[in-house]
């Protein structure tokens, strides 16, 4: 059984800002719930070819694993993938223009779980659906809190 969350949010600021925040992988801690830390394996900036290095608390365990970017369009798409471990898995987030300072950010994660995981595979999903529409709030209310509140790059004014 593959699994395919998306989940959406419209957040009150303009594309570029919210691109550049959620699309820094040094952001990810402060707006994910589970993922504790992130640790460039290659260098930056972030490209094609990146490698990532994540670590996160999900459904009680601690998972560690590597994403690589298959697909970066600045502004538009980010989309990185595993192959490792027992649940592969491919995160793409995507942003789109809502009028004049708004953007649409969709989180899709999907993954065709491998051996023991295909059993928890539905409980998975509901898991990540949830964590999901807590990640994109906790994005939305950092994004809006203040126009000088975090920024790109862990803390710089986004005006």
């Amino acid at each position: 059984m593959a699994v395919d969350v998306v989940t959406e949010i419209v957040i009150d600021r303009p594309v570029a800002d919210v691109a550049a925040y959620a699309g820094d992988p040094g952001n990810a801690p402060t707006w994910y719930v589970n993922i504790e830390s992130v640790e460039w394996r290659t260098p930056a900036p972030l490209r094609v070819g990146s490698r990532l290095a994540f670590v996160a608390q999900f459904l009680g365990r601690r998972l560690a694993y590597t994403y690589e970017i298959v697909e970066l369009v600045p502004g538009e798409r980010l989309v990185m993938r595993t192959a490792q471990g027992p649940f592969p898995m491919e995160t793409t987030y995507r942003w789109e223009p809502q009028g004049p300072g708004r953007t649409r950010m969709t989180l899709r994660n999907r993954g065709e779980p491998r051996g023991f995981a295909t059993v928890t595979a539905p409980v998975m999903a509901a898991a990540m659906r949830r964590a999901n529409r807590k990640d994109l709030a906790r994005l939305k209310a950092l994004l809006e809190r203040e126009r000088g509140g975090p920024g790109p790059g862990g803390g710089r004014t986004i005006a």
